[in-house]
């Protein structure tokens, strides 16, 4: 496959699994009925993002890694003969939970996972609190390992995974042929216009250079609309969206707004190979002097 029609369903959630999922399952409709063969959803789109405060009866909406919401996708992308990629809140085994995206393809059902493997710990983002990281390669785990599909080799990660440039490389050097960021980022409705543009500007330009290093297409999918605090400390957060799909050179091939809405394009895989032999940045590596970047900082 040397074009891939990929898409992306950008929405607001509910507290209620069965009304997001249903405006999941109305975008993936409308994408499939354009003939697009893979479709990216946002991080935990079954729920709102509950990780605003820290409540031990929110481990309650957690499921199995093969529970409702992924036999829902899985039922989705069979009728459709799509490749959907989902996010769970996933219950691994008692007090032990992950925030995992799920890929199903087609007619075999559930046939991967990414747990996230880096997880925050600011103000209205307590992520420490419920997500466990993902197994490492160096603990046995999969690490940052892409998932083989019938659409090509998915490097999935996860939000926050997104800021850091360690793993979209490692998915690039294990053969990933695009990458993919389901996500859940927004502003403090206290912030100044100007701070807030700051802040969406550099998610947006962070991502396109990791397209940029490692000669990929990246695609990302962000929630949209205001969601409250539960815990009224705080006046919530305002998702922005800005979904987006960049070719390998960083350039925008879709872009969504701020609104609900569903986002396509068609990607041309082959331009990887080309833009790789023009600028081969994993040729030129130095990997005889990067050791250090297995050390938390240089003293």
């Amino acid at each position: 496959m040397t074009t891939l029609h990929a898409g992306i369903v950008q929405q607001p959630a509910w507290a209620d699994k069965t009304r997001s999922l249903e405006e999941s399952a109305r975008g993936i409709r409308t994408l499939a009925a354009k003939g697009v063969q893979l479709v990216l959803l946002q991080e935990l789109h079954a729920t709102q993002y509950f990780c605003q405060t820290e409540d031990t009866a929110i481990f309650d909406l957690a499921e199995p890694l093969d529970g409702p919401t992924t036999q829902y996708l899985a039922a989705l992308a069979r009728e459709l003969d799509v490749v959907i990629v989902g996010s769970i809140f996933e219950r691994r085994a008692p007090g032990l939970y992950h925030n995992t995206a799920v890929v199903l393809d087609r007619q075999k059902g559930l046939i991967g996972h990414y747990r996230k493997m880096h997880i925050p710990d600011d103000p209205g983002f307590y992520e420490k609190f419920y997500f466990t990281p993902g197994d490492s390669a160096a603990q046995g785990g999969p690490g940052f390992a892409p998932i083989e599909t019938s659409v090509g080799r998915l490097g999935v990660l996860v939000c926050w995974d997104q800021w850091y440039p360690e793993a979209a490389r490692l998915m690039a050097m294990a053969g990933a042929e695009l990458l993919l960021y389901p996500t859940a980022i927004g502003w403090d409705p206290r912030d100044e216009t100007e701070e807030q543009r700051r802040q969406q500007d550099a998610w947006t330009v962070i991502q396109r250079a990791h397209a940029v290093a490692n000669g990929l297409p990246v695609i990302v999918a962000n929630r949209v609309g205001h969601e409250a605090d539960p815990s009224a400390q705080s006046e919530g957060i305002e998702f922005w969206g800005a979904s987006f799909i960049a070719g390998p050179q960083g350039e925008f091939l879709a872009q969504a707004d701020g609104q609900p809405t569903t986002l396509d394009t068609r990607i041309d895989l082959s331009r990887s190979e080309d833009i790789r032999r023009i600028w081969p940045y994993l040729r030129d590596r130095r990997i005889d002097d990067y050791a250090h970047l297995t050390r938390r900082y240089i003293d």
